[in-house]
Parts: structure tokens; sequence; C-alpha cells
């Protein structure tokens, strides 16, 4: 009997703003019009309340059900919501934020230890085998918590379209929280199951 606990987490496509390179948090923006014929077979898929990532998984998983949750959105990002990096570079408030994220937080945002309580809280709700349409700082958050090799936040690449696959030896120490024992991105643009 395999008692693994498994878990795949995607980041949605890409937004206009995303491909402005601006922090897009809590801004409802939808995907640009994308051409996929990459389905998966899913019969439940988790995440974010953002039209971006329904958007996605109704892309990636047309036949699956949709559990939209709040808990799964990106970081409010406040004051810095839909600038770029060369709008904030110059300011104290950015740069404190992006040397110590867990201290700091975006003026009028959300600190990550407030998006990681959200998202812990949210991982509590899934089910073995659940995927898991999100953002990036919620997939930066869980890998940085539970992958087997241990990297800073901000050192983890998440392109958008990009998927992760985390296992862990049994539900026990999923709910544990220990590191998963094994961590492999997923193929997301061929027609694999996942």
């Amino acid at each position: 009997m395999d008692d693994r606990f498994v878990l795949t987490i995607i980041r949605h496509l890409p937004t206009a703003g995303n491909q402005e390179r601006k922090y897009i948090g809590w801004t409802d923006e939808p995907i640009v019009a994308t051409a996929t014929n990459c389905q998966h077979d899913a019969r439940f898929v988790y995440g974010s309340d953002l039209v971006r990532a329904r958007q996605t998984a109704a892309l990636y998983f047309p036949d699956a059900k949709y559990h939209a949750d709040s808990d799964w959105r990106e970081c409010h990002f406040g004051d810095f919501e839909g600038k770029t990096y060369a709008d904030l570079e110059k300011e104290k408030d950015y740069r404190q934020w992006i040397d110590d994220p867990y201290t700091y937080a975006p003026r009028g945002g959300e600190s990550l230890i407030a998006l990681e309580k959200r998202v812990l809280s949210a991982l509590k709700r899934v089910s073995n085998g659940a995927v898991i349409v999100t953002h990036g700082g919620p997939i930066r958050l869980i890998l940085t918590r539970f992958s087997p090799v241990e990297k800073a936040f901000w050192s983890w690449d998440i392109p958008h379209g990009s998927g992760y696959r985390l296992e862990w030896p049994s539900e026990q120490a999923f709910k544990e929280g220990q590191r998963c024992t094994s961590l492999s991105a997923v193929p997301i643009t061929a027609n694999e199951t996942m």
C-alpha cells in the first residue's frame, strides 16, 4: 500500500501586469490571451479565487471542479501594487521588504508572516493528490518551508505556468510540517496525467 502524500502546485499563466513586471497581488487581472492544448486530468483543483488562477485552471483542467479559496491569493502588496522594481528601487520601505520580507511588509500591505499563516491554513484543507493553482508568493512560501533543499524565499524561480510536485512519505509527515522527501518540476506543457 502506498502511503505517500502528494501535492502539485502550479503558478497561474501571466497577466498584462505580470508581463510589465509589476507587482500584481490582489489586483484581479485576467491572463493574457493564450492558446493551449495542454489539458491534464484532475477531478478537483484548489486555488486562488482571483480570475487569473481560475482561468489557468480552466485551461489546464477543463473537466475538474475548481475550489476557489481567498487564502491561496498572492501577497497583498499595498502601496507597491501595480508598480515595478524601477518604480520602487530607491524607496527605503521597499528595500527593507526586499532585504527582509519576513520582518517588513509593503506599506499598507501584507507581511510574509500573514501570507504564510493563510497559505498554511489553506494547505490543511487540501486532500492527498491535490492540484493547486496559485501565485508566485504562496508557491515560494511552500517551497521555502517544505523543500528538502533549504533555499531563501526570493531564490525560488517560479515562471508563470510552471509547477512542482511535492511528496511526503505519509500524510502524517505532511501534517506534522516535515520537509517533503521529493520535489520535482511538473511538465505542464505536455499532455500528462498529474
